[in-house]
């Protein structure tokens, strides 16, 4: 990974494609309730949109690296940019729900082909610092996007304006990265600076499947995106349905939880090049069962376990991604970040899911439960990892790692 300083064109590229990720990803908590209204569905219904975005997240993020070979990352992001836009397009005018479901699809392709170039470019060219703050952008687009549809559904403008209005956002940063394709090949870079280039890994896929430590960080993926999307696009439901509290109250309390993993994600970049990412995931893991927990006490004041998860969980996936290439081996780099996207994906689409399951049986209240079981299982899973696989890669050793 190199360490000089990107270019800022770069860099605000980058930004704004973070942006653009989190935009779309978490509105599907507030639009829930109004949206099994429109189509009248079960609480499980919830799993099949999951599943239908998460599929083809999936398919996206296992093409990854091949994508990436043969697209630059700029015509990548370009296009992924365009179908998901495409796809909120679907959501805020097909008449049925088997077509959301097709529209999820090209929501859930667009952002894997996002997520994996992103991040695979970040953690071989920037810092743990800059690969922090570009996920601190994420929570930007992650926070505005539920004010934006708290704010339509409060004014009765229902849920199918904010995906339109999205939509449109997303549509007009596509444009831009179309034309600015070219600023992630390289070029002329300022004084001191080494020129970019776009991503080429030099083993197969299979060859980093072969690795344990690509099979462990992906199953710390899947469990990390399982609790934070169950803790997002859950929360307001357990908060509006399970304790009764008012649209407005709940959509600010789950808007808090997308603002704390901004705040956390901003605040922890200026540190953890000192601590180190290692010393930094421990205590995040460790204060996320800690919020979840406090999350699932009643009594306990929603903004106090909420603000807490979500401060906690902040600097895990960019820690986790910038770490990928020294600890399996910057040859496999680009498959193993495909490979933790696709697993990542399925964390979204089984545990949340499985949270609809036990609310449509138990009650919704009880997800606040599981969601702290989730987040004790990831901390153990980084335990292991931390005991088994934190050590550098030694030269010729990279085949067994």
């Amino acid at each position: 990974m190199t360490s000089s300083r990107p270019r800022p064109a770069l860099l605000v590229l980058a930004y704004l494609a973070f942006v653009s990720l989190g935009l779309p990803d978490a509105v599907l908590g507030l639009a829930w309730p109004s949206l099994r209204d429109t189509f009248a569905l079960p609480q499980v219904g919830m799993g099949a949109i999951l599943a239908a975005g998460a599929g083809a997240y999936l398919v996206s993020g296992l093409f990854a690296g091949r994508l990436m070979q043969a697209l630059n990352v700029g015509l990548l992001l370009a296009g992924s940019t365009a179908l998901v836009a495409l796809g909120l397009a679907g959501y805020a005018t097909v008449p049925l729900f088997a077509l959301f479901l097709f529209a999820a699809c090209f929501v859930g392709f667009g952002s894997g082909g996002i997520d994996a170039a992103l991040n695979t470019y970040a953690a071989q060219h920037f810092g743990p610092r800059h690969m922090t703050w570009l996920h601190a952008a994420y929570s930007i687009g992650a926070t505005l996007g539920p004010v934006l549809m708290t704010a339509l559904l409060a004014r009765g403008a229902g849920w199918r304006s904010g995906y339109a209005v999205i939509g449109a956002v997303l549509a007009t940063l596509a444009v831009t990265f179309a034309v600015m394709r070219k600023q992630w090949d390289g070029g002329p870079a300022q004084p001191g600076e080494a020129p970019t280039a776009s991503v080429a890994p030099s083993a197969t896929a299979w060859e980093a499947l072969r690795r344990p430590r690509v099979k462990l960080q992906s199953l710390i993926f899947f469990v990390y995106t399982g609790v934070e999307v169950t803790g997002g696009q859950w929360s307001y439901t357990v908060l509006t349905e399970g304790r009764g509290l008012g649209t407005a109250e709940a959509g600010t309390w789950t808007s808090l939880y997308w603002g704390s993993l901004f705040v956390g994600r901003v605040l922890s970049g200026f540190i953890v090049e000192r601590l180190g990412p290692v010393r930094m995931l421990r205590l995040s893991t460790g204060l996320a069962v800690v919020g979840a927990l406090l999350f699932a006490i009643p009594a306990v004041p929603p903004p106090v376990g909420l603000g807490l998860l979500g401060f906690a969980l902040a600097p895990i996936f960019p820690a986790l991604m910038s770490e990928t290439p020294r600890r399996v081996g910057s040859d496999v780099a680009a498959h193993a970040v495909g490979f933790q996207v696709s697993a990542g994906t399925l964390g979204v689409a089984v545990l949340p899911s499985a949270a609809g399951f036990v609310a449509e049986r138990f009650g919704v209240a009880i997800v606040a439960t599981q969601l702290f079981v989730y987040a004790a299982v990831l901390a153990v899973l980084h335990g292991v990892l931390t005991v088994s696989a934190d050590r550098p890669l030694a030269p010729g050793q990279e085949s067994r790692a």
